[in-house]
């Protein structure tokens, strides 16, 4: 049955089919967020603060930590409350913002990682150039730019996915308002609908990876050429995390978006959406930056500076 009246909300239904796994879960969940959070947090204070780091990179990087702030508080506590209690339920307004504001921060995010891949081809492959290309004002044309994008990407697909006809149930095979869970609860045809999220998924996902790999494969050829064995080994041990923070990201996305009728999205998307929405935010912070000796260095700088402080008062 269709319901084509205004709906007043939807179920999610999250891991309700293995709810011994709800718990455990949750107390996964609850340390990964503290951590994402705590992580985040120290990446943006140390490149606001310290100014070793004011560069385009961490620049970057302080933006990510904070679409990632944003991402996970957009999706974390409604997953907790839902997998704390029996109340399961989202408000038709909540799940229309919850799925504005994900679908905004993450094309964002998918485009800032193409950005970030195209300021270390620049560090590498042209480093006597770098200041030149990379100068300040074009570090914030290319942060909006991805932000102007996603945005766009949010309002488009949003506006699409709510004029679904919906089931009368509002039951959603998910832990969090997304477009595929959304579109499988949809009685009516959603032919439209899955090609332009299907083209979403390319221009934001197959687009992005493609221009890294580009960039990475002249990054590979550049190495190659570096005459100091130090110098080769921080690149590549840059360059190797960055790949693997995008791997993950685009590649769970990449398992959801695609083809959101498949058997396999349908049965194990909310394990891929688990991994880009609480595993990747996590890594992010502890691959690129907090086992790097500049941030390692920076947050000692700011400790002693903190100590000093509270021994001079």
């Amino acid at each position: 049955m269709i319901n084509k009246s205004f709906p007043l909300g939807f179920i999610l239904l999250g891991f309700s089919e293995w709810p011994q796994l709800e718990m455990v879960l949750f107390w996964i969940v609850i340390l990964f967020y503290i951590m994402i959070v705590l992580g985040n947090l120290t990446i943006i204070l140390l490149s606001c603060m310290d100014p070793h780091l004011y560069t385009p990179m961490y620049f970057f990087l302080s933006n990510l930590s904070f679409l990632e702030l944003c991402f996970t508080t957009t999706t974390v506590p409604q997953m907790l409350f839902n997998l704390w209690g029996p109340d399961m339920s989202i408000t038709y307004t909540g799940c229309a913002i919850q799925l504005c504001v994900f679908l905004c921060l993450g094309a964002t995010e998918g485009i800032l990682l193409v950005v970030m891949a195209f300021d270390r081809y620049v560090a590498i492959c042209q480093p006597l150039r770098y200041t030149i290309i990379i100068h300040p004002s074009f570090c914030w044309k290319l942060v909006l730019m991805a932000w102007l994008s996603g945005l766009m990407e949010s309002l488009i697909q949003s506006f699409i996915t709510f004029q679904l006809p919906f089931c009368t149930h509002h039951q959603l095979d998910d832990f969090l308002c997304e477009v595929p869970a959304l579109i499988r609860l949809a009685c009516g045809a959603t032919s439209a609908n899955e090609w332009q999220m299907t083209i979403s998924a390319v221009l934001f996902t197959i687009v992005p990876v493609g221009l890294i790999l580009t960039s990475y494969g002249y990054i590979a050829q550049a190495l190659g050429k570096i005459q100091s064995e130090k110098g080769r080994q921080k690149a590549i041990v840059t360059c190797s995390s960055h790949l693997i923070v995008v791997f993950m990201f685009y590649g769970t996305v990449a398992m959801v978006y695609i083809d959101p009728k498949n058997h396999f999205a349908s049965k194990y998307g909310k394990f891929f959406t688990f991994i880009y929405t609480v595993v990747t935010p996590l890594l992010n912070p502890l691959i690129y930056t907090l086992r790097n000796k500049d941030v390692k260095d920076a947050l000692q700088r700011l400790m002693k500076k903190g100590i000093s402080l509270q021994k001079s008062t």
